[in-house]
């Protein structure tokens, strides 16, 4: 529209044009511009009810849908979003006996399709998601911690857990399966069905976010636009996600403008450093420790040929504590992954509730301490030959190979074999129960709550602690899992981090895992982008463009 010639043939009729255009949120719309996003997965679904944990379609849930809470880009504390209150026992949302939560909920709010947001779409969405039960989906983030849901009134709503469960509004209130759709818009197409997917949400979310989808076409890009009625701080700009892009593909569209933002890893930092127009960002950390794991379930006769380590090697605590100070932990961090990233050698990842820095770590190779340990447990003379499998070609193998060096460096009787094997041999190695190796190395799922990490990395009982029978190495494998439980029913806040210290503490004392690092939170974009901020309890790729603000 050709504002200028229009204003002098016509200025009154002009004036009054752009005030209503003004009015109607158009003229916005026009003048807004539109951030391009090289993305590393095309969605599957956009339907919470059947998203995948971690997969590509998280991200435009994340900002098409809205929760009951959220977290701002600062720190890890939750914040209200649909909920006027995060419910705690001082505020007396949260009972006595810790089971019910009652969620007070914001008036005025209304779907992309118009209709009046209240407590029955929040049932209906939770217990759709229940009901519906998608494999791929994680429908037991709610169904196996609920016992009963009810509506109040209009904007109160409330759920009884089955158990305290101090993890609850972290690990079932935040993530994107959580997130509230339209009841109107459900109903109108299709409904609920028990194991079946509803092919209309899967690409028509009708939510209350600040974006609204304006188009997708598969295999090629996807486009949300700013949804002018929303109830909250509005966004600056849509957004276009561009698909089917390799790395190397998205790294040179940055360099060349075509892109605004791209997902990327530190392995290509270098080819971004120092571009006119591009800023690299590298401030905070993922919550995906980079772990070798250690086993002590190792069945007879499954070790590699070469092994000679004896089935309880890792019983003992001090070879444990030996590779750790062994590692190079600078070489890593420096190294592979070019300075973006942070030591914590146990799991309770920087950057979750209750992370104390004042806890001890494993952040400096200490080759005498090693040798130390190695010797009183009885292997220094005799040495070892141990195998460790993992993914050929990633940044595990890297760290396979930096222990490797640190190892053999120390003695020459010492032999670290890294088994570097197809993705798809790599998982089904590590689907075995008890694994076939003494060692592997990967990283950890990202999670929003310390008991998620302490759980299932830590617990004697655990999903881990199982499979590799963390009870025939804790010095108390009692106290341990005891500690672990107390965090993950604590209510009050202040005790809950005195716990979680604890917890790193003992777990420095009897590590079951060598961590190298977390991975820092790492992406490079366009100096046009302002607000530029990266926080890892959001979707991958930790952005919320609706915060960013693109200025040519």
């Amino acid at each position: 529209m050709n504002f200028e010639r229009r204003l002098e043939l016509r200025p009154l009729v002009v004036t009054t044009a752009i005030g209503l255009l003004f009015a109607t949120g158009a003229f916005a719309q026009d003048m807004r511009d539109t951030i391009v996003h090289g993305a590393d997965e095309e969605p599957a679904t956009l339907d919470p009810s059947q998203v995948e944990p971690g997969a590509g379609g998280e991200a435009v849930i994340f900002h098409v849908y809205d929760r009951l809470l959220t977290v701002g880009a600062d720190s890890a504390d939750l914040l209200p979003s649909l909920a006027t209150e995060v419910p705690t026992r001082d505020n007396g949302l949260i009972s006595e006996d810790g089971l019910t939560y009652t969620f007070p909920l914001r008036e005025g709010v209304v779907f992309h399709d118009g209709t009046p947001f209240t407590a029955d779409d929040v049932m209906y969405s939770w217990d759709r998601v229940i009901e519906m039960a998608m494999p791929e989906g994680a429908s037991d983030i709610l169904s196996d911690k609920i016992a009963e849901m009810r509506v109040v009134d209009d904007f109160t709503f409330e759920v009884t857990l089955n158990q305290i469960d101090a993890s609850f509004l972290y690990s079932s209130v935040l993530p994107m399966t959580a997130s509230i759709v339209s009841q109107d818009a459900v109903e109108a197409n299709g409904g609920v069905a028990e194991g079946e997917p509803n092919e209309f949400l899967s690409g028509n979310p009708v939510g209350t976010g600040p974006y609204q989808l304006a188009g997708w076409n598969r295999t090629e890009n996807l486009t949300i636009e700013v949804n002018d009625g929303y109830w909250g701080t509005p966004a600056f700009d849509n957004v276009r996600w561009e698909f089917g892009l390799d790395p190397d593909v998205r790294v040179l569209g940055l360099r060349a403008g075509e892109f605004d933002t791209v997902e990327t890893d530190p392995s290509y930092i270098a080819d971004l450093e120092g571009v006119e127009g591009v800023i690299v960002y590298g401030e905070g950390l993922l919550l995906e420790p980079l772990h070798i794991g250690f086993n002590l379930n190792i069945p007879e006769g499954v070790l590699p040929s070469g092994d000679t380590i004896p089935l309880d090697f890792f019983h003992d605590v001090r070879i444990r504590k030996a590779f750790n100070y062994a590692f190079d932990y600078n070489a890593f961090v420096n190294g592979a992954l070019a300075g973006f990233g942070q030591v914590n050698p146990h799991y309770v990842p920087i950057g979750v509730f209750g992370y104390d820095p004042e806890a001890p770590i494993y952040d400096t190779q200490d080759l005498a301490e090693a040798e130390r340990l190695f010797r009183e447990a009885g292997v220094w003379d005799e040495g070892f030959t141990v195998s460790v499998v993992v993914e050929s070609g990633s940044l595990f193998e890297i760290q396979c190979l930096i222990l490797k060096d640190s190892i053999e460096r120390l003695n020459p009787n010492f032999r670290i074999n890294v088994a570097g094997v197809a993705e798809a041999v790599f998982d089904e190695a590590l689907a075995q129960s008890p694994v076939e190796y003494a060692m592997w190395a990967k990283n950890g799922d990202p999670a929003a709550d310390p008991s998620a990490y302490l759980e299932t990395y830590a617990h004697p009982d655990g999903e881990w602690g199982e499979v590799h029978g963390f009870a025939n190495g804790y010095a108390d494998p009692e106290a341990v899992g005891a500690l672990i439980d107390a965090i993950a029913q604590e209510l009050d806040p202040a005790t809950r981090a005195d716990l979680i210290g604890e917890a790193q503490r003992v777990l420095y004392d009897d590590p079951m895992w060598l961590i190298g690092a977390q991975e820092g939170a790492v992406t490079a974009y366009r100096d046009t982008i302002k607000g530029m901020v990266i926080q890892p309890l959001w979707p991958r790729p930790s952005m919320n463009f609706a915060l960013y603000d693109k200025q040519n």
